[in-house]
């Protein structure tokens, strides 16, 4: 099927940057509470509020969801929990951009396999280089957390699965339905978690509030901008602009936390961004 190009690709151009500053602006805000709730707090918040928020909007029907599409969408809830709780406990222990470079790493190495080109060496290489000036201190005290670097791989390892289940939730279900089914399965597999370190500071109405900001913000706004906005944009326009998430993380967390990069952190960062943009244009129709 031939991809739809809007006439005018300015508007969706902005509409993705928007629901990219979102995503990044949501993380950034939930890390002014983890010293409340805890990175599973924040999650458990974020996954149910943008459950319950879907839900009601799109009202997905169960009634022909056979065991086939239960199993995808229990697969993609689970999926999508381990990506949000590892890069939580990421953004808690190093740098929320730098944490958003890791995670890159996952939809990068499924282009690249995806593509089975001599090309792809090329861009795996750059994002190589881009991690080891991000690791060039080690893990020493001055450098990186090697914990929340192991959980931004984990959640990049998540990410590409994420993908790989999306997809099939997609013949399930309509735009964005399987997604809200899968936020529900999603919710039951943090709440453990989310409960234990979050405790009654969860019913708090301050904290209540920022959750239904961040769920907005970082699932239910994106979610919506991205299912309207691949149909006006070629899906290899869409995913370059994608691959600023690191870049967004990075502004936000500067404004939001206060978290400053360096020049060779930034410089690390726009090796895996350009690898990862580089990777989207070459990869053959998947």
């Amino acid at each position: 099927m031939k991809e739809r190009i809007a006439a005018s690709p300015l508007l969706p151009i902005l509409l993705v940057l928007v629901s990219i500053l979102g995503q990044q602006l949501g993380a950034s805000l939930a890390g002014t509470l983890f010293h409340r709730v805890g990175p599973q707090g924040m999650v458990l918040m974020r996954l149910l509020f943008s459950a319950v928020i879907m839900i009601a909007i799109l009202r997905p029907t169960l009634s022909r969801l056979g065991w086939t599409g239960w199993r995808t969408i229990i697969g993609l809830g689970v999926t999508m929990s381990a990506m949000n709780l590892m890069i939580y406990e990421a953004f808690d222990r190093i740098p929320q951009g730098v944490a958003v470079t890791f995670e890159a790493l996952g939809p990068l190495a499924l282009s690249v396999i995806a593509g089975r080109r001599w090309i792809g060496l090329l861009w795996a290489m750059l994002a190589f280089a881009g991690i080891v000036l991000l690791g060039r201190d080690g893990f020493a005290a001055d450098g990186l957390d090697p914990i929340g670097v192991g959980f931004a791989l984990g959640a990049a390892a998540c990410w590409a699965g994420f993908i790989l289940m999306n997809r099939e939730a997609g013949r399930h279900f309509p735009g964005v339905a399987g997604l809200a089914l899968a936020m529900c399965a999603g919710t039951v597999v943090a709440a453990p978690f989310g409960i234990a370190t979050g405790g009654t500071e969860l019913l708090d109405p301050w904290v209540l509030a920022i959750g239904v900001g961040i769920a907005l913000l970082s699932s239910a706004i994106p979610y919506g901008i991205e299912t309207h906005v691949l149909r006006l944009l070629p899906a290899s326009t869409f995913g370059m602009l994608t691959c600023l998430s690191p870049v967004m993380a990075a502004l936000t967390a500067f404004v939001v936390l206060g978290q400053q990069l360096g020049p060779v952190d930034l410089a690390a960062i726009g090796c895996v961004i350009l690898a990862c943009v580089g990777a989207v244009r070459t990869r053959p129709a998947l």
